[in-house]
């Protein structure tokens, strides 16, 4: 792989501004934040209000802990506009999430917020060693989901050529890849994997292929996963994290000379680390829950966002923002079996340490007669090791992998070559088929 570490002169001055300049700029951002969500948001007025606290009161950072937490509840019992501290006329664009488990949850950009988004989108794609005139492979999806057009207009301000082919057609991704030949692609990890299939079932070497960084999202993945896929193509893999409550994808990037966590954009987003039970605010390097404040925002500031997001924030290194650990899990996402804690990505790193095993896995969920619940780890075999004998030997190692590191005793299934549904974007890792109670 190429040495991709960047110029100093290629970085925005902040990026590598002294800590007590960034300080000061993200200070004065959010004093207007708190100050233009309680005069033109009737949400943010009340909730502060209630809270017994007015933006006057932030005299320091550290004085944003006075202020209440917001949550992905308030995005939905305010659909569809009803937290927009701008009119909706002012609106550019708005986006939404599916709303599988409910209302959806809108959010809005005025045009100011698109300039941001794309200009964040653009430094994120450079810290991944991105550069002007390389040709951009977009497969997150477009639409609603933040992901396609966050993705793409950033590639656009950074000066990229962008293929939009969106998620899907998997087989004809890999043509345009060879055809186009792209230098970087932008996709969640678990489609590379499908793209990665379709390379082989094509008879073509990943490796041969003129992709050499992958820029990979919108779900948890795992060191282990990032060794996977560099080694299958040949090419850098590194993180980005966003989220649409915030902004989308570019909220935070990992830098490919380090690849040592996401560094945060913090002169445009505070970040806190909070105890998920009690709330109380974390010292860097304790791991917590992710929380988010907007300093830029226009059309939907907001104020204290819980993530769900499990991770810690450490010093910044290749940047003065502080950077956030891979995401190890969500505090949502958390499956709790028998008294024990345990996150997908567990599972996951227990499986890439098996020979003979694929990354395509899906967990399910049961409860028996008598009131216990079992976990089943349904997860392909390679191509070359799908004998009997040597998918029960899999299945065995996996077993005992996870009663070892996790601390649970599973069910593990070793299916054929092809059997698991293909996610074609965020992958569903966990099928929970235990009554609600």
């Amino acid at each position: 792989m190429e040495n991709l570490t960047p110029r100093k002169e290629d970085l925005d001055p902040i990026e590598i501004a002294s800590r007590d300049e960034l300080s000061a700029l993200q200070l004065q951002r959010m004093q207007w934040t708190l100050n233009h969500a309680y005069e033109n948001s009737p949400f943010y007025k009340a909730h502060f209000d209630k809270a017994g606290v007015h933006p006057s009161d932030l005299k320091t950072l550290s004085d944003l802990a006075k202020f209440p937490f917001t949550q992905k509840t308030d995005l939905r019992d305010t659909y569809p506009f009803g937290m927009f501290s701008v009119p909706r006329e002012k609106l550019a664009r708005i986006h939404a999430s599916s709303g599988t488990t409910g209302k959806p949850v809108v959010v809005g950009y005025t045009h100011n917020d698109i300039e941001v988004w794309a200009t964040l989108v653009a430094r994120s794609i450079r810290a991944a060693g991105g550069r002007p005139g390389d040709v951009l492979h977009n497969a997150y999806g477009y639409g609603l989901f933040t992901g396609g057009l966050g993705a793409h207009y950033g590639a656009e301000k950074l000066g990229c050529t962008v293929v939009p082919i969106s998620g899907g057609m998997t087989e004809r991704q890999v043509s345009l890849i060879q055809d186009f030949k792209p230098r970087i692609i932008m996709v969640t990890p678990s489609y590379m994997l499908s793209i990665l299939d379709e390379f082989h079932r094509q008879g073509l070497d990943p490796r041969e292929s003129s992709l050499a960084i992958g820029i990979f999202g919108a779900e948890p993945w795992t060191n282990a996963m990032r060794q996977e896929i560099e080694q299958a193509f040949d090419m850098h893999a590194v993180d980005i994290y966003g989220l649409s409550e915030i902004m989308g994808p570019g909220v935070a990037n990992e830098c490919v000379e380090t690849k040592d966590g996401l560094h945060i954009w913090e002169d445009h987003f505070y970040p806190e680390i909070i105890n998920p039970e009690t709330g109380e605010v974390l010292p860097d390097g304790e791991e917590g829950e992710l929380v988010f404040t907007t300093l830029t925002k226009e059309g939907l500031p907001i104020i204290r966002y819980r993530t769900r997001d499990l991770t810690r924030l450490l010093p910044g290194t290749s940047r003065t923002m502080r950077r956030m650990e891979k995401i190890t899990g969500r505090s949502d996402d958390m499956i709790i079996l028998r008294g024990v804690n345990v996150f997908p990505t567990q599972i996951e790193e227990q499986i890439l340490k098996c020979h003979g095993l694929t990354p395509h896995f899906q967990i399910e969920l049961n409860r028996s007669s008598s009131r216990m619940d079992s976990m089943t780890v349904n997860v392909e075999c390679q191509p070359n090791a799908a004998d009997e004998n040597t998918r029960n030997f899999s299945a065995k190692e996996l077993a005992h992998h996870i009663k070892s590191i996790v601390g649970i005793s599973t069910i593990v299934n070793v299916t054929l070559p092809g059997t698991l549904l293909r996610s074609e974007g965020k992958a569903k890792r966990v099928i929970d088929n235990r009554p609600k109670r």
